[in-house]
């Protein structure tokens, strides 16, 4: 009797071809591995598609960073990565990444192995109940059946159940039907063997292009996401018939235009068409145009701007100021929140949801307009260092020429503060370029002195939470930099949000290298704190125990340890020259702050 080496069929293989495969065919790209023992035949089957150049694969070993890579992913794609992971607590660490994707409304797809069911709950090592983990927190969760014998061949009906679940979780991730994107849950139990041959009829790159036939359906299909996904639903024109969900705003009442964490380009354009004063706060993507208000925490306090508003129209999630929240909260606002793919806002009990905006035909209010235009020219704040004195640099006096020297020296060498960094920061970024803000206290200061500029902004704001920041700004690097494409993507936080994802750092050496600056305003500690109720009441040393959390870690040997290119600026003239140099691959730039 002869025996052949080669191994033989699994069906946790078969099962894991047909749903990646599927995903694959459905317009899946990235996939977010974490290696385990029971997720070994979907990390096989991933391998051999990225082999073929169907997808890319990201391999990190923490699943709490995998979860925010892929979620960085889904940010920049606005299409879900896959997360691949093993049973278990591998399995718990995802559930930030779920909380944020559900919040923020970012496309998420999880794939996570499990025993089968006879060994849940019966104490087997690495095993919990994993389904219904996320309840709640997904648009769509299934445990599937564990997979049945599959013999050798294409197998059709016995690999059925599992492209069907494929497609049932693509759809509920990007929002088909409901246009209400998000996370989804998908549990794929297994007996041993737990990995096999590959089936035949997996995809190569040629047969996914022959099946596809033309990507018009899926590109339309991608541009309607998008576009909810930034605008909310859009803006309509005024001589629109008005759809079902829609709002045609009638001329009259004083209106403003809000713009929270993505609410992307539609805020702006309704602003515009409308004559209506623009608040935007700086990780909107509408922190622009002719309309936009400087300063705008100051004049929403004025009595006589504030004090005076009848509407306001809100697209994205407003998360960083209290006196928005308090203007949106007030009973006597007429506040219209245009629905995205996060959760929906209601913070005076009484807010309309609309799905689309028209203006009516009509004049606007240029008065109301003029006023807010006018408050917002004296609220700008100009961070710009002052122009050479190129006269006096070229003067024959030499008292003058000195003079301009000295002042020029000292514009290059002056201490940076939080002003002045995330002035440099805002500056050195571009159109082609990817920016992401940490939940620190320069988030902060940036919305309230950045003026305008129309550049690609990202933020977790879905719940503010400080992890997970370095992982999604890797995430956002690894969508956008195809091929050739230019660009830096810069991740601006404080020090405890980067302490707290530092094994985000880790990059596996076969993997490109991205594109991207993390730059830390380092403060020694949660400076954010400073300005909360505890700092007035606790004594300095228990409120530097319990909330300042100091720390002194030494983030050049941190960033020695993972492969990182470090630097430590403490001058403006050096921040913009580390910021605007090229950049071949990961950066750490520390920036000292004062308390």
């Amino acid at each position: 009797m002869v025996t052949s080496d080669r191994p033989g069929r699994a069906p946790a293989t078969d099962a894991a071809a047909a749903i990646l495969g599927r995903l694959v065919e459905r317009g899946l790209r990235h996939i977010v591995l974490s290696p385990g023992s029971r997720s070994q035949a979907l990390a096989l089957v991933a391998a051999e598609l990225e082999r073929s150049g169907l997808i890319r694969l990201h391999v990190r070993i923490d699943e709490r960073v995998a979860g925010f890579t892929a979620l960085g992913i889904g940010r920049e794609d606005r299409m879900p990565a896959v997360v691949v992971c093993t049973s278990g607590t591998a399995v718990a660490n995802l559930l930030p990444a779920v909380l944020e994707a559900h919040h923020s409304g970012v496309p998420l797809l999880l794939l996570t192995a499990d025993r089968p069911p006879e060994l849940r709950g019966v104490g087997a090592n690495q095993a919990t109940r994993q389904p219904g983990m996320f309840t709640g927190f997904v648009r769509h969760e299934a445990d599937l059946p564990v997979p049945d014998d599959v013999a050798d061949g294409i197998a059709a009906a016995a690999v059925a159940p599992f492209r069907l679940a494929a497609d049932e979780a693509w759809d509920a991730a990007v929002g088909v039907g409901t246009r209400v994107a998000g996370p989804v849950h998908v549990n794929t139990p297994s007996r041993e063997p737990l990995a096999g041959r590959l089936p035949e009829w997996l995809p190569t790159a040629d047969g996914v292009a022959a099946a596809s036939g033309s990507s018009d359906a899926d590109a339309t299909a991608d541009a309607e996401w998008g576009a909810h996904y930034q605008g909310g639903g859009g803006v309509g024109a005024a001589e629109e018939t008005p759809e079902a969900g829609a709002a045609a705003l009638e001329r009259g009442p004083r209106t403003v235009v809000v713009a929270g964490a993505d609410a992307g380009a539609a805020a702006e354009a309704l602003a515009h068409a409308g004559g209506f004063p623009l608040i935007a706060e700086i990780v909107s993507g509408a922190r622009y145009g002719r309309h936009l208000v400087h300063g705008y925490r100051r004049l929403l306090s004025d009595p006589d701007l504030g004090g005076r508003i009848e509407r306001a129209v809100v697209f994205g999630h407003p998360t960083l100021s209290r006196e928005v929240a308090r203007l949106l909260a007030r009973e006597d606002v007429d506040v219209l929140a245009v629905s995205g793919p996060g959760e929906q806002l209601n913070l005076n009990g009484k807010t309309t949801a609309v799905d689309v905006v028209t203006v009516r035909p009509g004049d606007a209010d240029r008065d109301w307009l003029g006023m807010w235009m006018r408050a917002s020219r004296d609220a700008a704040v100009d961070l710009s260092p002052a122009a050479p004195d190129v006269d006096a640099l070229s003067s024959g006096v030499p008292a003058e020429r000195l003079g301009a020297i000295s002042a020029e020296l000292g514009a290059i060498r002056a201490p940076l503060d939080r002003a002045a960094l995330v002035d440099a920061v805002w500056r050195a970024t571009w159109p082609h370029d990817r920016l992401m803000f940490g939940s620190s206290r320069l988030v902060r200061v940036a919305d309230e002195l950045l003026g305008g500029k129309k550049v690609p902004v990202h933020a977790n704001r879905g719940l503010a939470g400080i992890d997970g920041t370095v992982a999604t700004g890797l995430g956002i690097a690894a969508a956008s930099q195809r091929g050739t494409t230019p660009g830096v993507t810069r991740v601006l936080l404080g020090d405890l949000a980067f302490l707290h994802d530092v094994g985000a750092l880790l990059h596996p050496a076969p993997e490109p290298e991205p594109r991207i600056q993390v730059i830390v305003g380092n403060d020694g500690g949660g400076t954010i704190f400073d300005g909360l109720e505890v700092a007035a009441v606790a004594t300095a040393e228990e409120f530097d125990r319990v909330q300042y959390t100091p720390q002194t870690a030494r983030l050049e040997e941190l960033a020695r340890a993972y492969g990182w290119e470090y630097r430590r600026v403490t001058t403006r003239g050096a921040l913009d020259q580390a910021l605007t140099s090229p950049v071949g691959g990961r950066q750490i730039i520390e920036v000292p702050l004062a308390r």
